[in-house]
Protein backbone atom coordinates (compact mmCIF):
# COMPACT_ATOMS: atom_id res chain seq x y z
CA UNK A 1 0.00 0.00 0.00
CA UNK A 2 1.45 3.35 -0.92
CA UNK A 3 2.43 6.09 1.93
CA UNK A 4 -0.08 8.37 3.04
CA UNK A 5 0.68 12.14 2.56
CA UNK A 6 0.96 12.99 6.48
CA UNK A 7 2.20 9.84 6.88
CA UNK A 8 5.97 9.38 7.73
CA UNK A 9 8.10 7.22 5.58
CA UNK A 10 9.00 3.89 7.45
CA UNK A 11 11.96 1.86 7.84
CA UNK A 12 11.88 -1.30 5.28
CA UNK A 13 11.25 -4.79 7.13
CA UNK A 14 13.67 -6.61 5.11
CA UNK A 15 15.02 -9.18 7.62
CA UNK A 16 13.97 -12.63 7.98
CA UNK A 17 16.14 -15.03 10.20
CA UNK A 18 18.84 -16.39 8.05
CA UNK A 19 19.90 -12.70 6.24
CA UNK A 20 19.31 -11.18 10.02
CA UNK A 21 21.88 -13.85 11.68
CA UNK A 22 24.49 -13.11 8.82
CA UNK A 23 23.91 -9.91 9.88
CA UNK A 24 24.59 -10.16 13.49
CA UNK A 25 27.32 -12.88 11.86
CA UNK A 26 28.99 -10.01 10.22
CA UNK A 27 29.49 -7.47 12.49
CA UNK A 28 30.67 -9.97 15.78
CA UNK A 29 33.36 -11.60 12.78
CA UNK A 30 34.54 -8.66 11.05
CA UNK A 31 35.00 -6.82 14.59
CA UNK A 32 37.44 -9.13 15.91
CA UNK A 33 39.59 -12.34 15.03
CA UNK A 34 40.95 -11.00 11.90
CA UNK A 35 41.57 -7.69 13.62
CA UNK A 36 42.26 -8.14 17.15
CA UNK A 37 43.59 -11.73 17.41
CA UNK A 38 47.05 -10.44 17.31
CA UNK A 39 46.25 -8.15 19.98
CA UNK A 40 45.11 -10.44 22.29
CA UNK A 41 47.95 -12.75 21.95
CA UNK A 42 50.02 -9.96 23.12
CA UNK A 43 48.44 -9.32 25.89
CA UNK A 44 47.68 -12.97 26.95
CA UNK A 45 50.44 -14.93 25.50
CA UNK A 46 49.67 -18.73 24.91
CA UNK A 47 46.89 -18.10 27.38
CA UNK A 48 45.02 -16.37 24.53
CA UNK A 49 41.97 -18.94 23.98
CA UNK A 50 41.36 -18.50 27.74
CA UNK A 51 41.27 -14.81 26.92
CA UNK A 52 38.57 -15.38 24.32
CA UNK A 53 36.69 -18.09 26.80
CA UNK A 54 36.60 -15.38 29.57
CA UNK A 55 35.19 -12.74 27.25
CA UNK A 56 32.74 -15.25 25.19
CA UNK A 57 31.21 -15.90 29.10
CA UNK A 58 30.89 -12.31 29.63
CA UNK A 59 28.93 -11.49 26.13
CA UNK A 60 26.65 -14.65 26.63
CA UNK A 61 25.28 -13.29 30.07
CA UNK A 62 24.53 -9.83 27.96
CA UNK A 63 22.98 -11.74 25.12
CA UNK A 64 20.78 -13.51 27.07
CA UNK A 65 19.29 -10.03 28.34
CA UNK A 66 19.14 -8.76 24.63
CA UNK A 67 17.07 -11.62 23.57
CA UNK A 68 14.36 -11.27 25.82
CA UNK A 69 14.25 -7.26 25.89
CA UNK A 70 14.00 -7.73 21.70
CA UNK A 71 11.70 -9.54 21.97
CA UNK A 72 9.51 -7.89 24.44
CA UNK A 73 10.36 -4.30 22.90
CA UNK A 74 11.48 -4.44 19.33
CA UNK A 75 12.34 -0.85 18.65
CA UNK A 76 15.27 1.52 16.90
CA UNK A 77 17.46 2.35 19.71
CA UNK A 78 16.93 -1.09 21.45
CA UNK A 79 18.69 -0.03 24.49
CA UNK A 80 17.87 3.11 25.12
CA UNK A 81 14.28 2.18 24.73
CA UNK A 82 14.90 -0.72 27.40
CA UNK A 83 16.52 2.31 29.85
CA UNK A 84 13.20 4.04 29.03
CA UNK A 85 10.86 0.77 30.25
CA UNK A 86 13.22 0.28 33.10
CA UNK A 87 12.92 3.69 34.62
CA UNK A 88 11.09 6.02 32.52
CA UNK A 89 14.09 8.91 32.80
CA UNK A 90 14.36 10.03 29.40
CA UNK A 91 18.06 11.66 30.30
CA UNK A 92 19.19 8.26 31.06
CA UNK A 93 17.22 6.96 28.05
CA UNK A 94 18.99 9.62 25.77
CA UNK A 95 22.51 9.25 27.33
CA UNK A 96 21.99 5.54 26.38
CA UNK A 97 21.76 6.13 22.92
CA UNK A 98 24.28 8.36 22.50
CA UNK A 99 26.84 5.67 23.93
CA UNK A 100 25.40 3.56 21.53
CA UNK A 101 26.47 5.61 18.86
CA UNK A 102 29.94 6.23 20.15
CA UNK A 103 30.17 2.48 19.93
CA UNK A 104 29.76 2.57 16.62
CA UNK A 105 31.74 6.03 15.76
CA UNK A 106 34.81 4.42 17.77
CA UNK A 107 34.26 0.36 16.33
CA UNK A 108 34.04 2.08 12.93
CA UNK A 109 37.30 3.48 13.35
CA UNK A 110 38.53 0.48 14.89
CA UNK A 111 38.01 -1.40 12.01
CA UNK A 112 38.99 1.49 9.39
CA UNK A 113 42.35 0.57 11.13
CA UNK A 114 42.70 -2.24 11.37
CA UNK A 115 42.01 -2.47 7.16
CA UNK A 116 45.25 -0.85 6.52
CA UNK A 117 47.15 -3.11 7.61
CA UNK A 118 45.34 -6.05 5.00
CA UNK A 119 45.11 -3.25 2.28
CA UNK A 120 48.94 -2.69 2.95
CA UNK A 121 49.79 -6.15 2.07
CA UNK A 122 48.59 -5.59 -1.56
CA UNK A 123 49.26 -1.78 -2.34
CA UNK A 124 51.75 0.02 0.01
CA UNK A 125 49.28 2.99 0.18
CA UNK A 126 49.54 6.20 2.98
CA UNK A 127 46.93 4.62 5.75
CA UNK A 128 45.07 8.08 5.86
CA UNK A 129 44.09 7.59 1.95
CA UNK A 130 43.04 3.82 2.49
CA UNK A 131 41.15 4.51 5.47
CA UNK A 132 39.32 7.83 3.80
CA UNK A 133 38.16 5.95 0.82
CA UNK A 134 37.15 3.42 3.06
CA UNK A 135 34.77 5.32 4.64
CA UNK A 136 33.18 7.51 1.60
CA UNK A 137 32.23 3.40 0.46
CA UNK A 138 30.45 2.35 3.22
CA UNK A 139 29.06 5.65 4.12
CA UNK A 140 27.40 5.40 0.43
CA UNK A 141 26.82 2.08 0.43
CA UNK A 142 24.65 2.39 4.06
CA UNK A 143 22.61 5.34 2.55
CA UNK A 144 21.94 3.18 -0.64
CA UNK A 145 19.77 1.18 0.96
CA UNK A 146 19.06 -1.56 3.60
CA UNK A 147 17.66 -4.45 1.20
CA UNK A 148 21.56 -4.06 -0.24
CA UNK A 149 23.54 -3.08 2.69
CA UNK A 150 22.05 -6.72 4.40
CA UNK A 151 22.26 -8.77 1.12
CA UNK A 152 26.31 -7.11 1.26
CA UNK A 153 26.61 -8.45 4.53
CA UNK A 154 25.18 -11.53 4.03
CA UNK A 155 27.32 -12.58 1.08
CA UNK A 156 30.47 -10.83 2.96
CA UNK A 157 29.96 -12.80 6.39
CA UNK A 158 29.99 -16.44 4.17
CA UNK A 159 33.31 -15.18 2.92
CA UNK A 160 34.39 -14.08 6.33
CA UNK A 161 33.50 -17.70 7.56
CA UNK A 162 35.03 -19.19 4.80
CA UNK A 163 38.58 -17.57 5.95
CA UNK A 164 38.38 -18.80 9.09
CA UNK A 165 37.46 -22.52 7.93
CA UNK A 166 40.39 -21.66 5.63
CA UNK A 167 42.53 -21.19 8.79
CA UNK A 168 41.33 -24.33 10.49
CA UNK A 169 42.34 -26.66 7.55
CA UNK A 170 45.59 -25.27 6.93
CA UNK A 171 46.77 -25.20 10.46
CA UNK A 172 44.26 -27.60 11.71
CA UNK A 173 46.71 -30.46 12.46
CA UNK A 174 48.47 -28.50 15.14
CA UNK A 175 45.48 -29.42 17.01
CA UNK A 176 46.86 -32.91 17.59
CA UNK A 177 49.70 -31.35 19.71
CA UNK A 178 46.95 -29.87 22.31
CA UNK A 179 47.19 -32.52 24.73
CA UNK A 180 50.90 -31.99 24.82
CA UNK A 181 50.94 -28.43 24.78
CA UNK A 182 47.88 -27.43 26.55
CA UNK A 183 49.96 -27.39 30.00
CA UNK A 184 52.18 -24.29 28.21
CA UNK A 185 49.03 -22.57 27.68
CA UNK A 186 47.73 -22.80 30.65
CA UNK A 187 48.11 -18.74 32.60
CA UNK A 188 50.58 -19.80 35.37
CA UNK A 189 52.88 -21.96 33.28
CA UNK A 190 53.20 -19.59 29.93
CA UNK A 191 54.29 -16.62 32.30
CA UNK A 192 50.97 -15.20 32.30
CA UNK A 193 49.09 -14.02 35.35
CA UNK A 194 45.23 -14.83 35.48
CA UNK A 195 45.41 -10.67 35.32
CA UNK A 196 47.01 -10.91 32.32
CA UNK A 197 44.31 -13.54 31.15
CA UNK A 198 41.49 -10.86 32.62
CA UNK A 199 43.46 -7.92 30.37
CA UNK A 200 43.58 -10.21 27.47
CA UNK A 201 39.84 -11.05 27.71
CA UNK A 202 39.05 -7.30 27.86
CA UNK A 203 40.66 -6.78 24.58
CA UNK A 204 39.01 -9.62 23.65
CA UNK A 205 35.44 -8.88 24.17
CA UNK A 206 35.51 -6.38 21.20
CA UNK A 207 35.47 -9.37 19.38
CA UNK A 208 31.90 -10.29 20.24
CA UNK A 209 30.99 -6.67 20.14
CA UNK A 210 28.07 -6.86 17.27
CA UNK A 211 25.53 -9.07 18.87
CA UNK A 212 23.54 -6.25 20.18
CA UNK A 213 23.55 -4.77 16.61
CA UNK A 214 20.89 -6.88 15.81
CA UNK A 215 18.59 -5.58 18.77
CA UNK A 216 19.07 -1.65 16.96
CA UNK A 217 17.46 -2.72 13.32
CA UNK A 218 14.66 -4.29 14.93
CA UNK A 219 12.07 -1.92 12.75
CA UNK A 220 13.42 -3.31 9.66
CA UNK A 221 12.99 -6.89 11.14
CA UNK A 222 10.10 -9.98 10.00
CA UNK A 223 8.07 -11.30 13.25
CA UNK A 224 10.59 -9.12 15.24
CA UNK A 225 9.67 -11.11 19.03
CA UNK A 226 10.34 -14.32 17.45
CA UNK A 227 13.24 -13.95 15.18
CA UNK A 228 15.51 -11.08 17.12
CA UNK A 229 16.11 -13.54 20.36
CA UNK A 230 16.87 -16.57 17.79
CA UNK A 231 19.45 -14.37 15.47
CA UNK A 232 21.03 -13.42 18.83
CA UNK A 233 21.46 -16.14 20.58
CA UNK A 234 22.63 -18.26 17.03
CA UNK A 235 24.87 -15.67 15.98
CA UNK A 236 26.66 -15.66 18.84
CA UNK A 237 26.88 -19.73 19.76
CA UNK A 238 28.52 -19.93 16.13
CA UNK A 239 31.32 -16.72 17.16
CA UNK A 240 32.15 -18.32 20.08
CA UNK A 241 32.62 -21.67 18.36
CA UNK A 242 34.78 -20.16 16.17
CA UNK A 243 36.73 -17.97 18.13
CA UNK A 244 38.08 -20.79 20.61
CA UNK A 245 39.18 -23.21 17.78
CA UNK A 246 40.76 -20.38 15.58
CA UNK A 247 43.13 -18.78 18.48
CA UNK A 248 43.86 -21.92 19.27
CA UNK A 249 45.28 -23.11 15.94
CA UNK A 250 47.35 -19.41 15.55
CA UNK A 251 48.84 -19.90 19.19
CA UNK A 252 50.01 -23.57 18.33
CA UNK A 253 50.94 -22.22 14.95
CA UNK A 254 52.73 -18.58 15.29
CA UNK A 255 54.55 -17.46 18.75
CA UNK A 256 52.15 -14.78 20.48
CA UNK A 257 54.94 -12.22 19.98
CA UNK A 258 54.96 -13.14 16.39
CA UNK A 259 50.90 -12.29 16.19
CA UNK A 260 51.48 -9.24 18.46
CA UNK A 261 53.95 -7.67 15.78
CA UNK A 262 51.66 -8.56 12.47
CA UNK A 263 49.26 -5.84 11.19
CA UNK A 264 47.29 -9.11 9.42
CA UNK A 265 47.86 -11.75 12.55
CA UNK A 266 45.52 -14.43 10.36
CA UNK A 267 47.43 -13.77 7.18
CA UNK A 268 50.56 -14.49 9.73
CA UNK A 269 48.74 -17.85 10.60
CA UNK A 270 47.94 -18.76 7.07
CA UNK A 271 51.90 -18.30 5.86
CA UNK A 272 53.56 -20.35 8.41
CA UNK A 273 51.29 -22.81 7.93
CA UNK A 274 51.33 -23.33 4.25
CA UNK A 275 54.68 -21.53 3.44
CA UNK A 276 52.43 -19.48 0.78
CA UNK A 277 51.58 -16.02 -0.15
CA UNK A 278 48.85 -14.87 1.98
CA UNK A 279 47.31 -12.74 -0.27
CA UNK A 280 44.07 -14.35 -0.60
CA UNK A 281 43.40 -14.56 3.71
CA UNK A 282 44.51 -11.50 3.21
CA UNK A 283 41.99 -10.06 0.90
CA UNK A 284 38.96 -12.35 3.09
CA UNK A 285 40.46 -10.27 5.88
CA UNK A 286 39.57 -7.09 4.12
CA UNK A 287 36.05 -8.15 3.24
CA UNK A 288 35.46 -8.88 6.94
CA UNK A 289 36.52 -5.63 8.15
CA UNK A 290 34.35 -4.13 5.57
CA UNK A 291 31.65 -6.24 6.81
CA UNK A 292 31.92 -5.25 10.87
CA UNK A 293 32.49 -1.55 9.71
CA UNK A 294 29.31 -1.30 7.70
CA UNK A 295 27.05 -2.77 10.05
CA UNK A 296 28.36 -0.60 12.91
CA UNK A 297 27.83 2.30 10.82
CA UNK A 298 24.05 1.06 9.71
CA UNK A 299 23.54 0.70 13.69
CA UNK A 300 24.52 3.81 14.92
CA UNK A 301 22.46 5.40 12.32
CA UNK A 302 19.76 3.41 13.13
CA UNK A 303 19.46 4.47 16.85
CA UNK A 304 20.07 7.85 16.63
CA UNK A 305 16.72 7.56 14.03
CA UNK A 306 15.23 5.73 16.88
CA UNK A 307 15.81 8.64 19.74
CA UNK A 308 15.00 11.06 17.23
CA UNK A 309 11.76 9.21 16.22
CA UNK A 310 11.00 8.83 20.40
CA UNK A 311 11.46 12.73 21.01
CA UNK A 312 14.92 12.76 22.72
CA UNK A 313 17.38 14.37 20.16
CA UNK A 314 16.09 16.52 17.42
CA UNK A 315 14.18 15.54 14.88
CA UNK A 316 16.14 16.32 11.86
CA UNK A 317 18.27 13.17 12.88
CA UNK A 318 15.33 11.02 12.39
CA UNK A 319 14.61 11.95 8.62
CA UNK A 320 14.02 9.00 6.18
CA UNK A 321 15.03 9.57 2.85
CA UNK A 322 11.59 8.58 0.20
CA UNK A 323 13.61 6.75 -1.88
CA UNK A 324 16.37 5.21 -0.15
CA UNK A 325 14.08 4.98 2.88
CA UNK A 326 16.94 4.81 4.94
CA UNK A 327 18.42 7.94 7.14
CA UNK A 328 20.94 10.09 5.29
CA UNK A 329 21.30 13.01 7.24
CA UNK A 330 22.32 10.39 10.00
CA UNK A 331 24.29 8.16 8.26
CA UNK A 332 26.64 11.09 6.85
CA UNK A 333 26.77 12.75 10.02
CA UNK A 334 28.37 9.56 11.24
CA UNK A 335 30.81 8.94 8.34
CA UNK A 336 32.36 12.56 9.30
CA UNK A 337 33.06 11.75 12.93
CA UNK A 338 34.46 8.18 12.04
CA UNK A 339 36.73 9.38 9.19
CA UNK A 340 38.18 12.02 11.97
CA UNK A 341 38.54 9.08 14.83
CA UNK A 342 40.16 6.43 12.41
CA UNK A 343 42.59 9.06 11.45
CA UNK A 344 43.13 10.65 14.73
CA UNK A 345 43.75 7.49 17.55
CA UNK A 346 45.74 4.16 16.88
CA UNK A 347 44.14 0.74 16.61
CA UNK A 348 44.51 -0.45 20.51
CA UNK A 349 43.34 2.60 22.15
CA UNK A 350 39.86 2.39 19.76
CA UNK A 351 39.45 -1.02 21.20
CA UNK A 352 39.55 -0.58 24.77
CA UNK A 353 37.22 2.17 24.36
CA UNK A 354 35.18 0.30 22.22
CA UNK A 355 35.01 -2.46 25.01
CA UNK A 356 34.71 -0.30 28.10
CA UNK A 357 31.40 1.43 26.72
CA UNK A 358 30.13 -1.13 25.44
CA UNK A 359 30.59 -2.78 29.06
CA UNK A 360 28.74 -0.06 30.14
CA UNK A 361 25.92 -0.19 28.04
CA UNK A 362 25.73 -3.90 28.42
CA UNK A 363 25.52 -3.20 32.33
CA UNK A 364 22.68 -1.26 32.14
CA UNK A 365 20.94 -3.41 29.38
CA UNK A 366 21.35 -6.22 32.30
CA UNK A 367 20.03 -4.10 35.04
CA UNK A 368 16.98 -3.15 32.79
CA UNK A 369 15.93 -6.19 32.38
CA UNK A 370 15.66 -7.07 35.94
CA UNK A 371 13.67 -4.20 36.55
CA UNK A 372 11.67 -4.69 34.19
CA UNK A 373 10.97 -8.38 35.46
CA UNK A 374 10.00 -7.18 38.93
CA UNK A 375 7.33 -4.97 37.32
CA UNK A 376 4.07 -6.50 37.36
CA UNK A 377 2.31 -6.74 34.28
CA UNK A 378 5.34 -6.71 32.14
CA UNK A 379 4.79 -10.54 30.33
CA UNK A 380 8.02 -11.74 28.31
CA UNK A 381 7.62 -11.91 24.62
CA UNK A 382 9.03 -15.44 23.82
CA UNK A 383 12.18 -16.19 25.89
CA UNK A 384 11.89 -15.22 29.89
CA UNK A 385 15.55 -15.63 31.86
CA UNK A 386 15.28 -16.26 35.20
CA UNK A 387 15.34 -13.02 37.43
CA UNK A 388 19.35 -13.61 38.65
CA UNK A 389 20.54 -14.02 35.26
CA UNK A 390 20.33 -10.25 34.05
CA UNK A 391 21.58 -9.60 37.74
CA UNK A 392 24.88 -11.42 37.32
CA UNK A 393 25.43 -9.87 33.95
CA UNK A 394 25.22 -6.53 35.77
CA UNK A 395 27.68 -7.38 38.24
CA UNK A 396 30.32 -8.89 36.13
CA UNK A 397 30.05 -6.23 33.24
CA UNK A 398 30.59 -3.59 36.54
CA UNK A 399 33.51 -5.52 37.78
CA UNK A 400 35.30 -5.47 34.56
CA UNK A 401 34.67 -2.00 33.94
CA UNK A 402 36.48 -1.72 38.13
CA UNK A 403 38.96 -4.18 36.12
CA UNK A 404 40.53 -2.08 33.36
CA UNK A 405 39.92 1.17 35.08
CA UNK A 406 42.18 0.40 37.75
CA UNK A 407 44.26 -1.57 34.85
CA UNK A 408 44.79 1.72 33.67
CA UNK A 409 45.42 3.92 36.95
CA UNK A 410 48.36 1.92 38.11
Amino acid sequence: MDKLPNQPVALKRAFNLPLLTFYGLGTILGAGIYVLIGEVAGIAGMAAPFAFLVASLLATLSALSYAELSARFPFSAGEAVYVQQAFGRPAWSRLMGLLLVTIGVVSSATLARGFVGYFQLFVPVDSWLIISVLVVFLGALAIKGISESAWVAAATTLVELAGLLLILAVAGENLGELPDRLPEMLPSASGVTVIGVVAGAFVAFYAYVGFEDIANVAEEVQQPARTLPRAILISLIITTTLYMLVSTVAVLTVTPAQLAESKAPLALVYQQATGKDPLFISAIGLAAVINGALIQIIMASRVLYGMARQGWIPAVLGDVHATTRTPVKTTLLLCTVILVAALWFPLLTLAETTSLITLFVFAMVNLSLWRVKARPGMVAGGLSLPRWMPLCGFLFSLLFIVFKTWHWIV
